[in-house]
């Protein structure tokens, strides 16, 4: 008698605590099957994370319940009890309950929407779109790639990836009901994908992450926050002021990297890994200088604060800056075909498809402003590298910072030679 009610007392207890029972069509995920069938499915899933205890989670049940028997068959609908397994959420970013996020196989982004069965049901029609679309090798409506390029920013990665990098961010702090967070997702998608390499741009779920929520203040939706380069303190951060289309917040970021970004080194080319990262970059800029017997360090240090002073000017372009002394490549110089009029010469090369661009005009500040100007505009005409690929490089002293020396002339004995008269 008394263990059968210990035993009826125990299953009330757990029944009090389990949100959906066997019948469900949400599917009960633990940590011993969540790899097996989500991250390592083809599946797409809805993942809650919950917490038994938690009202939200409560309420949150009919609804999550009818778009899982509506989605059956279509997307995947899960549950994992993350007040059991603690140590397991963390791993999700899982600081508060309810926790929402599409899963795509290991790839997983924060569920953005109403907490109603049509909202689940369109967010997983979503997926599977980009998902197919994806398979197919094209975007989906710009959206399947572009989304993967804004990262998702949690109380436990924020210190790590924005504060400790030494890189640029954009920070955008949503709520998943918040209409206007919804409207801004698609340019915020986009706008990760054109400044790529230059800015990056997070997101962070404020209803969920409320320790950064709170550290910045926010108290409204969305609240997009500036991150400068270089290590950062938590009072670094700046209020974005600009608009919220994709070209306003590239333009804007932009403007802020221009700001930012150091101005480029001007290397001279004395072996491979010099040239091959300079090609690395969008553009590399290619100047041949006289050599230093036809111009003395005065001279050279001209040319190369000429240089310096443009690669600050174009450095927001990210483009690598070489210059090699006049026969030291000449390889580097057939293949950009430098030298023909003379020294100095430069050449401006995409390294990726192969083609170059020759400055006609005055080696001067002007002549070469010119010139860059008019490729960051497109215009200007090309040709191809001669042998269809960068040229070879000879490994070479780098220069010393002091003028030529001549070689010594050799001394002639004439003790043994023997002159006629007539023969001098």
């Amino acid at each position: 008698m008394l263990y059968s009610q210990l035993l009826g007392i125990i299953l009330l207890v757990t029944s009090s605590y389990a949100l959906y029972d066997s019948s469900s069509d949400v599917v009960e995920l633990t940590p011993s099957n969540f790899e097996r069938l989500v991250t390592k499915s083809n599946e797409l899933w809805i993942v809650e994370f919950f917490a038994p205890w938690c009202g939200h989670c409560k309420n949150l049940v009919p609804e999550y319940q009818k778009a899982a028997r509506a989605l059956k068959g279509i997307v995947k609908v899960g549950a994992v009890d993350a007040d059991q397994y603690k140590e397991f959420a963390q791993k999700y970013g899982v600081t508060g309950f309810p926790t929402i996020k599409v899963f795509s196989g290991s790839k997983h982004n924060p569920y953005q929407g109403q907490r109603t069965a049509e909202a689940f049901v369109d967010a997983a029609l979503k997926a599977a779109k980009e998902k197919a679309y994806e398979n197919l090798g094209k975007k989906s409506g710009g959206s399947s790639s572009d989304k993967s390029d804004v990262v998702e920013l949690t109380d436990s990665n924020f210190k790590e990836l924005v504060l400790d990098s030494d890189d640029m961010w954009l920070v955008e702090f949503f709520a998943p009901w918040c209409g206007h967070c919804k409207n801004l997702e698609p340019h915020w998608a986009k706008a990760a994908t054109e400044l790529k390499g230059k800015v990056k741009l997070g997101a962070v779920d404020a209803t969920v992450h409320q320790v950064m929520a709170s550290r910045y203040q926010v108290q409204g939706y969305p609240t997009i926050k500036f991150f400068p380069s270089g290590k950062k303190s938590s009072d670094s951060a700046e209020d974005y002021s600009g608009g919220r289309t994709s070209s306003d917040i590239v333009a804007w970021a932009l403007g802020k990297f221009a700001e930012n970004v150091p101005a480029p080194e001007i290397v001279q080319v004395v072996d491979a890994e010099a040239l091959k990262a300079c090609s690395e970059k969008p553009l590399c800029v290619v100047s041949v200088l006289p050599h230093i017997l036809d111009c003395d360090a005065a001279c050279r240090n001209d040319y190369i604060s000429v240089l310096a002073r443009l690669g600050d000017k174009y450095k927001a372009k990210m483009w690598g800056w070489v210059w090699s002394e006049a026969g030291a490549q000449p390889a580097l110089e057939e293949a950009l075909e430098l030298g023909g009029f003379g020294y100095p010469a430069m050449a401006v090369v995409n390294a990726k498809k192969l083609k170059f661009s020759t400055l006609r005009g005055s080696f001067s500040e002007s002549g070469i402003n010119e010139f860059l100007r008019d490729l960051s505009f497109g215009r200007g005409q090309t040709a191809p590298v001669k042998g269809a690929e960068m040229p070879s490089i000879q490994t070479t002293e780098p220069w010393d910072g002091k003028d030529g020396e001549l070689p010594p002339e050799e001394d002639i004995d004439l003790s043994d030679v023997d002159l006629e008269k007539d023969e001098l």
